[in-house]
C-alpha cells in the first residue's frame, strides 16, 4: 500500500490550526484578573460589622472554693447532777433569745433542799442573837468582878462561833439558790440551735451536753486559697458566695488563717457572710456545712476587650477575624481573659488599632472577602462605653 506524503503547504496548515486551538483554549481558562474581582465578578462571602478593640475597666476577681460553717458554736449543758429532764421547750431550727429557757429539769429535791438550809438560817440567825446579848452584858460587866475574865472570854467567842455559823447557813442557802435556778437550761446566747440530745426522763450528769447554739445565727464561709495567692487579700476584703442551694450572700474577709497546709499548700479565709436579698433565679438557704464557691473583690484594671460575638472557637483555641484594607479577613489566634457583660479580655495576640469582625465570625474561613456594614465601628464604640461604666458599677454594688 502506497503511503500519502504530506507537502510542506499542509504540514503548515496543520501546525496553524493546532496553534490557533490553543490560544482559545488559554484565553478561555484563563483565571480572572483583580480588575475583574473589584467589578463584582468575585462575590463577598458574608456582610459584617467591624469593630476595634476597646479599653475598658473591668473587675479583677479572685475565685475560690469552701465550706460554709458557724461562726461560734456553743455547747449548752447541764450544770446540776443527778436531776431528771422534765420538759424539753425548743428544737433544731429553733431561734433563741438569751436567757430564754430551753428546758427545765424536776427540781423537787433541790427545792426542798433550799428550803431546810433556809431554815438553818433561821436557826443559827436566832442563836447568833442570843450570843450577842450574851457577849454585851459580859462586857458590860467585865470591870466590876461578877465575872472571871475566863467567863467572859467564853461569852465574846460563842459571839464569834454564832455569827460564823450564820454566815455559813447563808451560804448554804445561796448554793441551794443556785441549784434550784439550774433546775432551767438556759440559752448563754442569741442564735439557733444547731443540735438536740436533750431527752425527757434522762438522769443528767453534771456538764452533760443538751444542745448546740449557733451564736447570733451567724454564718462564715472558710475559703482555700493557695499559698500562691493569699497575698492579694487583706482583712476587710470583699467577696460573693454561691451556695449549693442557690443561694447568694455577701462576705467580708475577718481574718487570714496564719498557716497552710503543707498537704494542699491552701489556706484558710475566714469571710463573715450576710444573706442577700433572694433573686428570682435563687433557690435555699446557706446551712453550715455546706459547699460553696465564691469570688473576692481585688478591685478593676484596664483591660482590651471585644465583644464576645466576635470570638471564634476552633479546636479548642480562640480566633478573630481581622479585616484587612482589601476587605479579606485573616484568623488571628489571641488569648482571651475576664468577661465583663458582653466584652472579653484580650491579653495576647490582636492589635489595639485592628479592624475586627464584630459578629458572624463563626461562618468565615481565613481569606475569605466580606462586605463590610455601614455604621459598625460606632455600634462597637457605644458597647465599650457601656461595659466601661457598668464595670466600675458592678464592683461597687459587690461591695
Amino acid at each position: 500500500m502506497e503511503k500519502k506524503k504530506f507537502t510542506p503547504g499542509v504540514v503548515g496548515a496543520i501546525v496553524t490550526a493546532v496553534v490557533v486551538v490553543a490560544i482559545i483554549v488559554f484565553v478561555a481558562l484563563k483565571p480572572r484578573s483583580e480588575d475583574e474581582s473589584k467589578k463584582g465578578t468575585v462575590k463577598p462571602a458574608l456582610t459584617v460589622t467591624v469593630t476595634q478593640p476597646q479599653r475598658v475597666a473591668m473587675p479583677i476577681t479572685l475565685a475560690a472554693n469552701g465550706n460554709i460553717a458557724a461562726w461560734q458554736e456553743a455547747i449548752v449543758g447541764a450544770e446540776a447532777s443527778g436531776l431528771r429532764v422534765a420538759q424539753v421547750l425548743v428544737n433544731v431550727g429553733d431561734r433563741v433569745k438569751q436567757g430564754q429557757v430551753l428546758a427545765t429539769l424536776a427540781g423537787d429535791t433541790v427545792r426542798a433542799e433550799a428550803a431546810q438550809s433556809r431554815a438553818t438560817l433561821a436557826e443559827a440567825e436566832a442563836a447568833a442573837a442570843d450570843a450577842v446579848n450574851n457577849a454585851q452584858r459580859a462586857r458590860t460587866l467585865e470591870g466590876t468582878g461578877a465575872l472571871s475574865t475566863s467567863q467572859i472570854n467564853q461569852y465574846l467567842t460563842a459571839e464569834k462561833t454564832a455569827q460564823a455559823k450564820v454566815e455559813a447557813a447563808r451560804a448554804a442557802v445561796a448554793l441551794q439558790v443556785a441549784r434550784v435556778s439550774q433546775s432551767e437550761v438556759r440559752a448563754p446566747d442569741n442564735g439557733i440551735i444547731s443540735s438536740r440530745t436533750a431527752t425527757v426522763g434522762a438522769v443528767l450528769n453534771g456538764g452533760a451536753e443538751l444542745f448546740r447554739l449557733i451564736r447570733g445565727g451567724r454564718l462564715e464561709w472558710r475559703a482555700e486559697v493557695t499559698s500562691t495567692e493569699i497575698g492579694k487579700l487583706t482583712t476587710g476584703t470583699t467577696a460573693l458566695v454561691t451556695a449549693a442551694s442557690g443561694a447568694r450572700l455577701s462576705g467580708r474577709v475577718r481574718t487570714i488563717g496564719p498557716t497552710v497546709d503543707p498537704q494542699s499548700r491552701a489556706a484558710l479565709v475566714y469571710v463573715d457572710l450576710t444573706p442577700l436579698p433572694a433573686n428570682p433565679g435563687t433557690t435555699g438557704n446557706a446551712l453550715a456545712g455546706m459547699f460553696a464557691r465564691g469570688e473576692f473583690d481585688l478591685g478593676t484594671a484596664s483591660a482590651l476587650t471585644v465583644p464576645q460575638s466576635a470570638i471564634a472557637i476552633r479546636e479548642g483555641f480562640s480566633y478573630v477575624f481581622r479585616v484587612e484594607p482589601d476587605n479579606r479577613v485573616t484568623q488571628v489566634k489571641v488569648q482571651t481573659g475576664r468577661m465583663a457583660g458582653e466584652r472579653l479580655e484580650i491579653t495576647s495576640g490582636l492589635a489595639a488599632d485592628a479592624r475586627v469582625v464584630a459578629s458572624g465570625a463563626g461562618f468565615l474561613n481565613d481569606g475569605d472577602l466580606v462586605r463590610i456594614s455601614e455604621g459598625a465601628k460606632p455600634a462597637g464604640a457605644k458597647a465599650a462605653s457601656a461595659a466601661a461604666k457598668a464595670a466600675p458599677a458592678a464592683s461597687a454594688a459587690k461591695r
